[in-house]
């Protein structure tokens, strides 16, 4: 709860015209906003845009931020609602995922088990690729960023019986897509995927 409060309190700096606070706040939630834009554009460059992109709006509608939300779960609405626009633009473009570098887990795993995760992370990177944006968008805010079924309804403006629903379809599109590749199903509802 005390982050909350310190999060309404920048962002009502930042509302009158506190640079530094608007600094502190995209400071702190840059990463979170490229990895979502990163995971729903597959492409490096267009996240970076993305994250610039997402923080001049966000800047720009400020007056909009309630504060009973979270700050994170109203950037990360505006990210999906950017990365969406995006996707419908470069409709049927897939990109390769040569140039893709993956996060893997420190813990120093030998190079077999590090074959075996990365071959993993391509295939589920693969499989959440050929999600349709809107499937995609739940799934990221879901199982990459954690967010609740209710936080991600208010994020999309959606209710959460959609949220629920479209998330059920989506990991039947991944499980199925990675079967048809002969992945093991690792796709699991309840654990994070990455």
């Amino acid at each position: 709860m005390e982050q909350q409060a310190e999060e309404v309190a920048l962002a009502r700096l930042a509302q009158a015209g506190d640079q530094a606070a608007f600094a502190t706040l995209v400071q702190r939630y840059s990463g979170a906003v490229f990895n979502q834009a990163y995971r729903m554009l597959n492409d490096t460059h267009e996240a970076e845009d993305a994250v610039q992109e997402v923080f001049l709006r966000a800047f720009r509608s400020l007056a909009s931020f309630k504060p009973e939300r979270r700050l994170v779960t109203w950037l990360l609405a505006i990210g999906s609602h950017y990365c969406i626009d995006r996707l419908r633009r470069r409709r049927h473009t897939w990109l390769t995922l040569d140039d893709v570098a993956f996060w893997l887990p420190s813990g120093d795993p030998g190079p077999e088990r590090l074959a075996l995760l990365d071959e993993r992370r391509t295939a589920v990177q693969r499989a959440l690729q050929r999600l349709a944006p809107t499937y995609r968008g739940v799934t990221v805010l879901r199982y990459w960023h954690d967010l609740s079924y209710l936080e991600i309804a208010e994020a999309l403006n959606l209710s959460e019986g959609t949220v629920k629903t479209r998330l059920h379809r989506a990991r039947k599109l991944i499980a199925e897509a990675l079967e048809a590749e002969g992945e093991v199903n690792i796709w699991d509802a309840e654990t994070n995927p990455s």
